[in-house]
């Protein structure tokens, strides 16, 4: 074999080499493009995600929204319902102090007064019901309580009454009445309760 056919044989293999490491390289650079493709997420489910995500926080928005507008409608009714108990409660005072006046004069009296008494009575009472009548315009209510359970919500005991014949802890007498305004208490009636009477049906029941 001469040199230039070695040559010729060694340059063929040297070629054989670089075709089978230049197919290598091509094969990996595939298997490396292959896998990153598989790695990469499907735009599909990308996309799913992301509407999930949106509204999931749309709901939640919603959702804070209308508990912001629930709360809201609620202040503006309690505002309105509620904003005159101060003045309400003044106004209260004033009604007392006509019924004081009225209870005063004895009924013997009141029966055999002269005109000007008379009129002057009725006018007292006529000024204490349109008082009345408009705090309940306004939400303010009396509440009735004489012959009532005894209830701490809406009355205040100031004293006890013996009386047997009646049902132990019933409002026999209203030294002051008691109103509210809407749902809450304006101002609870202070009356006397009845001591030593049988139980109620519903103390009993307890019992």
């Amino acid at each position: 074999m001469t040199d230039e056919t070695k040559k010729t044989g060694r340059e063929a293999a040297f070629a054989d080499n670089e075709v089978e490491a230049a197919a290598a390289d091509f094969d990996g650079a595939a298997e490396e493009n292959a896998a990153e493709v598989a790695a990469e997420p499907d735009p599909l489910d990308v996309l799913k995600a992301e509407n999930s995500e949106l509204r999931d926080r749309f709901l939640r928005l919603a959702a804070e929204m209308d508990n912001l507008r629930r709360r809201t409608e609620r202040d503006v009714k309690d505002a309105k319902s509620y904003a005159v108990s101060g003045f309400a409660r003044d106004m209260l005072a004033v009604s007392d102090n006509l019924r004081r006046a009225l209870d005063a004069v004895p009924a013997d009296q009141r029966s055999g007064a002269d005109a000007t008494l008379t009129t002057l009575l009725e006018g007292v009472e006529m000024t204490e019901r349109a008082m009345l009548s408009a705090l309940e315009r306004h939400g303010v209510k009396k509440i009735d309580a004489e012959g009532e359970k005894f209830d701490p919500n809406f009355h205040q005991a100031m004293f006890e009454i013996p009386n047997p014949a009646v049902p132990n802890n019933t409002v026999v007498q209203v030294v002051q009445a008691g109103f509210t305004i809407g749902d809450r208490v304006l101002r609870p009636a202070m009356v006397g309760v009845a001591k030593g009477g049988p139980k109620t049906e519903a103390a009993a029941g307890d019992a």
